[in-house]
């Protein structure tokens, strides 16, 4: 099975980029605190977890409203702060019109029988 790539380039490998760079920029003077350069990998994170499962076959609807949810507690860091239940709110809302989306494209296998 070949590896899921995002531009060319394996999950892992972005979020080394990313990691990297946001260190450069903190050394050069951009003001984040730790708790936003944490918040920064896991949202990062979770943006590439939810593309693998988008990318991978059969898509695991879970997986995308996890990360979602994810992203979505980490941008706390950045003021964007919502409570346990908006945020559970948007993944069911985030479920529904996944399973709406995906539910168009599966059809069920047809039964073989064998001789």
């Amino acid at each position: 099975m070949k590896p899921v790539r995002i531009f060319g380039l394996e999950p892992a490998a972005i979020l080394y980029a990313v990691n990297a760079a946001v260190a450069l920029l903190v050394s050069y003077g951009l003001d984040l605190t730790r708790d936003q350069v944490s918040a920064v990998t896991v949202i990062v994170t979770g943006v590439l977890a939810a593309a693998v499962a988008a990318l991978t076959r059969p898509v695991v609807v879970s997986t995308i409203t996890g990360a979602a949810a994810t992203v979505l507690t980490a941008m706390a860091a950045f003021g964007f702060e919502l409570t346990a239940d908006q945020i559970g709110a948007t993944v069911t809302a985030l479920s529904i019109v996944l399973a709406l989306l995906l539910r168009q494209n599966v059809s069920p296998t047809p039964v073989t029988t064998r001789a």
